[in-house]
């Protein structure tokens, strides 16, 4: 199954290298997100009024919106490869059915590698640092890419659930960008209304951000006072990331799996 699932990973992969337009507009994005929000929204968010200090708070924020924003590419390709009758092909060869969704996610995992250096690089061009060990620091990018994989599943079920890939992206756009704005992605979370502050603590989403956060050195002065917080998930972000990884693995996968039975019987 393993090497079934690397023939499709790498067939994904030859996809950007032979459309370079999808990698180019999915890095586009977060880094015009970078710069609006740390030279338009930053001086006036940060309590110093330099916005120095909302730069620290902000990286982690855009790398877990980009992160989960990248796992849509596994719920439009495989509803692009149901439209095109590539899944039927997929179902005609003698490999693991298992393998196509496997490959399918984990060559979005690679895609979103990619994503996190050009947007790394932004961020450390814009003032950006990491402040802790080098471990320290790829543990963080390993638990945002640990996330990501987890809720590509959601989005391959959703891909083999709808009929084609403009419904997949403005279906996504619907869910992910309140989910990612009602968090501590952006803004400091006691600025929120009682009952968006507690969804917000509650969000993994924000935790994923504080982990990020606290695995970079993110968690200066100014930074923890933008996102001070005693919800559990807040103080203990891995764990909470690591659990809502598993559990959202657990039920999509076997999802996913039956509904690409059902798609490629169609």
């Amino acid at each position: 199954m393993l090497a079934d699932a690397s023939v499709v990973a790498k067939r994904n992969l030859i996809k950007i290298k032979r459309v370079p337009d999808l990698l180019v507009f999915t890095t586009l994005s977060p880094i015009m997100f970078v710069l609006l929000f740390a030279f338009v929204f930053g001086g006036a968010i940060d309590p110093t009024g330099g916005g120095a200090g909302y730069r620290e708070f902000l990286m982690a924020g855009i790398f877990a919106q980009t992160v989960i924003f990248g796992a849509t590419n596994t719920g439009a390709g495989l509803a692009e490869d149901v439209k095109k009758g590539i899944i039927e092909r997929f179902r005609s060869l003698p490999m693991s059915p298992s393998a196509v969704l496997t490959g399918r996610t984990l060559s979005d995992v690679v895609n979103n590698v990619i994503v996190l250096v050009v947007m790394s690089v932004t961020g450390l061009l814009v003032g950006w640092r990491i402040h802790t060990s080098l471990v320290e620091a790829l543990a963080g990018f390993a638990l945002l890419l640990v996330f990501a994989y987890a809720f590509s599943w959601v989005m391959a079920f959703v891909g083999l659930l709808v009929p084609s890939p403009e419904v997949v992206n403005n279906a996504s756009f619907i869910v992910i960008f309140p989910l990612t704005f009602l968090a501590n992605t952006f803004v400091p979370l006691n600025t929120l209304p009682e009952p968006l502050r507690v969804f917000a603590e509650w969000n993994p989403v924000s935790a994923v951000t504080q982990a990020a956060r606290t695995l970079f050195g993110n968690d200066s002065a100014v930074a923890s006072q933008l996102n001070a917080s005693q919800a559990w998930p807040l103080q203990n972000p891995v764990l909470y990331v690591l659990i809502w990884s598993v559990v959202i693995v657990a039920v999509f996968a076997p999802l996913a799996s039956r509904q690409y039975r059902r798609a490629a019987s169609r």
